[in-house]
């Protein structure tokens, strides 16, 4: 059980590591359910596939603040790390960030209320969405699992 969990572990990471630019949410996992989040920084958009492995597939495409400059948000290709649905920052003056799903060492995809700025670089690194658009990237996570979710993060 635990060899075979292992392997599978092992096997979803290295098809994350692998996997293109441009990759599928049907290429990144060995199974049927996953979610994969393409946020493209040029664009300042994150474009989400949630497929739950029951023949049914979402796909949301959603406006973005990343890292502005100087606190560019980090491209590459990212598991979540932890969920937290009421984060407060530990940094920023314990600024809310609701619905946050964390990657690379305290990087957060999250809700903000600054949603004027959507669409343009305004951020501490963070890529923040409006409130619907974060809650509902969170329960796709959280219902689907950390290790069947991808975070790309394209220059």
């Amino acid at each position: 059980m635990i060899v075979r969990l292992l392997a599978s572990l092992t096997v979803a990471a290295i098809a994350v590591a692998a996997a293109p630019q441009s990759a599928s949410a049907n290429s990144l996992f060995p199974g049927p359910a996953g979610v994969l989040a393409t946020v493209s920084l040029a664009k300042q958009q994150m474009d989400v596939v949630v497929n739950r492995g029951n023949g049914v597939k979402e796909t949301y495409s959603w406006k973005v603040s990343t890292g502005r400059k100087g606190f560019e948000t980090p491209p590459g290709k990212f598991r979540p790390d932890y969920l937290d649905e009421m984060h407060h920052s530990t940094k920023y003056e314990n600024a809310p960030m609701p619905y946050s799903v964390f990657f690379n060492d305290g990087i957060a995809v999250h809700a903000t209320t600054e949603t004027k700025h959507l669409g343009r670089p305004a951020s501490h690194g963070c890529v923040r969405l409006d409130k619907a658009s974060a809650e509902v990237f969170f329960k796709a996570v959280n219902e689907i699992g950390m290790m069947r979710t991808a975070i790309v993060v394209e220059k």
